[in-house]
């Protein structure tokens, strides 16, 4: 099943795990600890906790760099964190998991020396020949991440966040070595 059709048919705790496992992945682009999103992350197992999301929410858009002097992949990490809905509303929590997965690819094919001559849709709709290896790794994530919390529930999370740490601690090892190239 593609992308595209695992978001389509995800329910709303696997759309929030699904945009909050795209952002956090990210978060080093904004100067982000590995714990900062874990509030988040506890509010998800839940049921009704959009309190504690919002709240846990606000704190976080406080600690995390704006994302203007980290060039176009900070920016879109940025608005990724900035987008999320203060309320997991099903249609609000569904438009922005489908945004921070456009925007997670589009970030780990900006980082990516490889050159992608397909467009981000096309990935996410199933056509992956070809794909530079650390958007294919993206891709591999986030269709993992919402096949654990379609077949687990809520019990998919502690897996979905052990994929999202993953996914964080190779962003990050890119970051870094672009950033020590440029010195």
């Amino acid at each position: 099943m593609s992308l595209v059709e695992l978001i389509a048919q995800a329910d709303e705790r696997g759309l929030a795990a699904s945009g909050l496992a795209c952002l956090d992945r990210c978060v080093p682009l904004l100067g982000g600890d590995d714990g900062i999103l874990r509030p988040l992350w506890a509010s998800l197992a839940e049921a009704g906790a959009d309190a504690d999301w919002d709240s846990g929410l606000e704190q976080i858009r406080a600690k995390l760099e704006s994302g203007e002097n980290g060039g176009e992949a900070a920016l879109l990490a940025r608005r990724m964190l900035d987008a999320a809905p203060a309320r997991r509303a099903p249609a609000e929590i569904r438009v922005w998991a489908d945004a921070c997965s456009v925007a997670s690819l589009q970030i780990h094919r900006l980082l990516d020396p490889a050159e992608d001559a397909d467009s981000v849709d096309s990935r996410r709709a199933g056509r992956t020949e070809g794909m530079p290896p650390l958007v294919a790794a993206e891709l591999r994530r986030q269709v993992t991440v919402l096949e654990l919390l379609a077949a687990h529930g809520p019990a998919g999370l502690r897996r979905a966040l052990d994929v999202s740490t993953e996914g964080r601690r190779i962003l990050r090892a890119v970051v870094s070595r672009r950033a020590r190239g440029r010195a």
